[in-house]
């Protein structure tokens, strides 16, 4: 089922989540509509928050970046992935500008500035405990939809003068003036279907 995603502007999306405490046929089922959602949304990644709940938990599909990847000399691995309960452990020195969009802010897209390699440890879809270290594209979208779990919107990371840039535009999502491919939920609760 293709779930609303929840915009700008929204209290959802500045909470803190909560640890996933074990796998079960209601976790299962929000990673299949998660997934759903972000297939239907275009996107390369979805983080529970997004869709109005409180799990630590998102999920990336990175093959449309595949050739992007590949041209870094990193491996894609098997899409999509689930990150349950993810941790960054490690953060390289080196850091990459990489235009970040997010579901959650259509048709808004800024550069970001993060660590170029990441490891993360996280549950996988079968809850089972997994690391890996992650380059590239990979590496850019878990940070994103990692920060996505604490409250963390990419235009965060943004200049006081693009903040100020943008601020116009931040405030229409926020008060539902906005259309997508995909069904919102506007801070006040007001959906908004797909255009």
């Amino acid at each position: 089922m293709v779930l609303p995603v929840y915009v700008y502007g929204h209290e959802a999306l500045r909470e803190n989540t909560e640890p996933v405490e074990e796998n079960s046929e209601e976790l299962q089922t929000l990673i299949d509509n998660m997934i759903e959602t972000m297939y239907a949304a275009s996107g390369i990644g979805l983080a529970a928050p997004q869709v109005g709940r409180s799990e630590r938990l998102f999920v990336v599909d990175v093959t449309p970046m595949a050739d992007e990847m590949e041209a870094e000399n990193e491996a894609v691995p098997s899409q999509p992935m689930v990150f349950i309960n993810p941790e960054l452990t490690w953060e390289s020195e080196a850091e990459a500008d990489f235009e970040e969009g997010c579901l959650s802010i259509p048709d808004v897209r800024e550069v970001v500035t993060r660590p170029e390699r990441v490891v993360v440890r996280y549950r996988d879809r079968r809850f089972e405990e997994q690391e890996r270290e992650v380059g590239s594209v990979l590496a850019r979208v878990i940070q994103h939809e990692r920060d996505h779990l604490d409250g963390i919107l990419f235009t965060d990371y943004l200049s006081s003068f693009r903040k100020r840039l943008l601020r116009r535009t931040l405030r229409k999502i926020a008060e539902g003036e906005v259309e997508a491919d995909y069904p919102l939920v506007t801070r006040n609760d007001e959906k908004v279907p797909a255009r």
